[in-house]
This record gives structure tokens, C-alpha cells and sequence, in this order.
């Protein structure tokens, strides 16, 4: 009878252990799911690191050594990744400084594709397929060594508000198309950094 009892004294143990453990276990992985949305660490040594901006976009911000010009970079990365790098998925950068809209980036994330035609001036250009929500357009971008795409200032002013951004992109591997979903962006904060508000194409 107390062997009965000491292994049934033993069992529940052994179960309030586990359930402790388990406990453990599923508040740290909710700490670091809460760190992944509400900040990033910033690739660039100089550049502070990310805070959520809205929805899935990241707000990073830094300031020029040299000039003191105050800097603000959004990023979006897309909801999927290309074939030859499922480590690095597609993202828009929309960089701007001391309130001002600068440029802005499509990174595929991998190699792409050779420039289909010179531009006015001569510099590289590639014909990419834009859809912002319910609308599609071609785009002659701007190549840039083969890495990123420089984005015209209409495309970002039409993805900014809108809830479906799709490129379809040339890249090495053929054909690819990068999916985001810019919704939810402080559009606020965006006008303040950026002197950029959202228009539809």
C-alpha cells in the first residue's frame, strides 16, 4: 500500500514538473515571437535597430556621420522566397533623409536576370510587372550591378497603401514572382520621414 502511494505521490510530481516545464518552454517561445515582430537587428553597423512600423513593415533609423542628416529606412520583406535562396527573401527598401523621400529598392535576394534595354542616359534598365491591389502595369526599373532594381517613385506611392504588392521579376533561375503585403504601414510616420503619402495607381 505505501509503495502504491509512493509511486502515485512520484507520478504526480513527475506531471507538475512537466507541466512547469512545458510552461516554460511556451513563454519563451512567445517572448522571442513578440522580439521578431516588434524589432529586427539592422544589417548596416551604423543604423539603429528596427522597430515595427505597421503591420510587416520595419523602421530603421541612423544619421550621416558626416552631414548629420537624419535617416529613416523602411523594409518589407515578402511573404515568399525565390528558388535559389530560401535564406534571403525579396524586400523593398524605401530610404529617406531629414524628411525627404530619397529612393527606393526591389532586392530579389538573388541574382538577377541580365537588363533588358539602356535607359535616356544610357544606364541599364529591367522591365519588371507590377500589381498594386486590382491593377497591373509594366515598369522599366533602373539595374543596379545585377543585385537590386531601383523603383520609381509612383510604384512606391501606390504600394504604400495598398493590401496586395506582387514584382514579377527575371532572375538567373527565370521568371519569379516576389509577394508582399505592405498593409498595415504607419502611413503617418511615412509622411513625417518621408514627405510620401500613399496614391493609387
Amino acid at each position: 500500500m505505501k509503495l502504491l502511494r509512493l509511486l502515485h505521490i512520484n507520478n504526480r510530481c513527475a506531471l507538475a514538473a512537466g507541466t512547469v516545464f512545458a510552461t516554460f518552454l511556451l513563454m519563451a517561445a512567445a517572448a522571442v515571437s513578440a522580439c521578431a515582430q516588434e524589432g529586427a537587428m539592422s544589417p548596416y553597423q551604423d543604423e539603429k535597430d528596427g522597430v515595427g512600423a505597421g503591420g510587416k513593415w520595419m523602421e530603421f533609423q541612423s544619421e550621416d556621420k558626416m552631414t548629420g542628416a537624419k535617416k529613416a529606412r523602411f523594409e518589407l520583406l515578402s511573404n515568399n522566397y525565390f528558388k535559389e535562396d530560401p535564406d534571403s527573401k525579396p524586400r523593398v527598401e524605401l530610404v529617406c533623409s531629414n524628411g525627404k523621400y530619397e529612393y527606393a529598392d526591389f532586392n530579389p535576394g538573388e541574382r538577377l536576370g541580365r537588363p533588358d534595354y539602356p535607359g535616356f542616359w544610357g544606364q541599364p534598365k529591367m522591365e519588371v510587372m507590377v500589381r498594386i491591389d486590382g491593377s497591373h502595369d509594366h515598369k522599366g526599373w533602373n539595374w543596379v550591378r545585377g543585385h537590386f532594381l531601383a523603383m520609381d517613385k509612383g510604384t512606391v506611392r501606390g504600394a504604400i497603401g495598398a493590401e496586395v504588392f506582387n514584382v514579377e521579376v527575371r532572375t538567373r533561375s527565370g521568371r519569379q514572382i516576389a509577394e508582399f503585403s505592405p498593409a498595415g504601414l504607419n502611413l503617418d510616420e511615412v509622411r513625417k520621414s518621408c514627405d510620401l503619402t500613399p496614391h493609387k495607381p
